[in-house]
């Protein structure tokens, strides 16, 4: 008994991994989302397919149900595609990946359902329902594909109930027939869908981890930069007083710059765990954990640093990793000191100001507030997304999307408020631990 105990144990365990993996857990859906080329081409074979198939289904092999006006409001939502350009923005707005879920849940899941059940299960509607089911698995991802697949087919059952046309119905071995062929055809592209999610995540997590092995590999020409730095140190102490204070700027400088690309280093490496993040907690005080932060960040002038100002009003405990949150603080603070020098303003004390405190009885708050030049109101929505910056010129849309991903994981959460020229306020809320 003991051992059948334990294997279900098992097999239970398995299951709430691959269900917490696979179901629970967002694939990154925003960098999975099809191109604006992709989008343009589903939009014209939406747009000229259904004239063209009511064409050869009214004309040329008479069907038993069609309906003019019900083709061409598809093709209407396939001109949408082509004709608002929001739409066919990569990476797409939250907004557009819901209209371009909406508009293919209904030309696809709905409208093939609704004409199988017009056409009575006719051979013609079953081989297009077949295909439907993979295209739809192609186009989106294996989730919103199974959830659009059952709510669409629920749908157009229950409008055909309603108002459809007057059907001979189904023989028993017509009906089983089809339901053998339905299952199959939504069983593989179930399967495909899963398959290809996972192939995708392997790629992004290839490259990630590509990113990560780049960046330690620079630590070697940094370390022989260090060695230099410290040889000409060395020969400083033989030359003449001027000669020797030029060769320890120029030493200072040198072990600086190394300082900061290994703190540059640090940071891509942490990055690139996107998708793969410890799942060892802690408790972490949060005043410790911004202190260091705060205190080993590699400022590039004194000025920089005293425009930095950290008030602990409260302290606070939580559970999560020490490691990952002074990442998540350190990336915080290397975007408000981006924004800042992108703003060409001369800096201030106070400039930054980091607040840790408490949000409520049961929760605790990181606030980090800049005055740079803040963040467009429509991008707001999407500086979390995996690879998505406001910065195309040197950001690369991890640290944000990093940050969020710890912070979750700590059940916690992190929102910004912004206007342009005004700065950005971002703020941190953790569950407390009672002390």
């Amino acid at each position: 008994m003991s051992s059948i105990h334990v294997l279900y144990q098992g097999a239970a365990e398995l299951l709430k991994s691959w269900a917490a993996n696979e179901v629970v857990r967002p694939l990154l859906e925003p960098i999975l989302h099809p191109s604006r080329w992709r989008i343009r081409a589903l939009g014209l074979s939406t747009a000229f397919g259904h004239p063209l198939f009511w064409w050869i289904w009214t004309k040329w092999l008479p069907q038993p149900y069609e309906n003019l006006w019900l083709r061409l409001a598809m093709s209407t939502l396939g001109v949408c595609l082509l004709v608002f350009p929001k739409i066919t923005v990569s990476p797409p707005s939250r907004p557009a990946a819901a209209v371009f879920t909406a508009i293919f849940w209904i030309t696809l899941p709905w409208f093939f359902s609704w004409m199988y059940f017009c056409n009575n299960g006719n051979t013609v509607w079953l081989a297009s329902l077949a295909a439907m089911f993979l295209i739809y698995y192609h186009l989106t991802d294996w989730r919103l594909a199974t959830f659009g697949t059952v709510s669409g087919m629920v749908a157009a059952w229950l409008l055909f109930q309603a108002a459809g046309p007057q059907t001979f119905g189904l023989s028993t071995e017509q009906a089983l027939t089809n339901a053998v062929v339905i299952s199959f055809s939504w069983f593989m592209g179930v399967i495909l869908g899963i398959s290809s999610s996972n192939l995708r995540r392997e790629q992004l997590n290839y490259t990630l981890g590509t990113m990560g092995i780049m960046a330690h590999e620079l630590r070697t020409p940094l370390a022989t930069m260090s060695l230099i730095g410290d040889a000409v140190r060395g020969e400083a102490s033989r030359c003449e007083p001027n000669g020797r204070q030029t060769l320890e700027n120029l030493s200072g400088r040198l072990h600086a710059l190394v300082r900061n690309m290994n703190h540059q280093i640090d940071t891509q490496i942490a990055n690139a765990r996107l998708m793969r993040l410890p799942s060892q907690k802690e408790t972490v005080s949060a005043a410790n954990v911004v202190r260091e932060a705060v205190g080993t960040y590699p400022y590039r002038s004194s000025r920089e640093r005293e425009c930095v100002s950290l008030r602990i009003q409260k302290d606070f405990l939580f559970e999560g990793s020490h490691a990952l949150f002074l990442q998540v603080v350190d990336n915080l603070l290397k975007n408000a000191l981006r924004s800042l020098a992108a703003s060409n303003a001369a800096t201030q004390p106070g400039d930054i100001a980091i607040d840790v405190g408490a949000a409520g009885n049961h929760r605790g708050r990181i606030v980090v507030t800049d005055r740079g030049v803040g963040i467009d109101a429509h991008l707001q929505a999407r500086i979390f997304e995996p690879f998505f910056s406001t910065d195309r010129g040197s950001g690369h849309g991890l640290g944000l999307a990093f940050c969020q991903r710890v912070i979750h994981s700590a059940g916690g959460s992190i929102r910004v408020k912004s206007e342009l020229t005004r700065g950005a306020c971002f703020t941190v809320e953790l569950p407390v631990l009672s002390r």
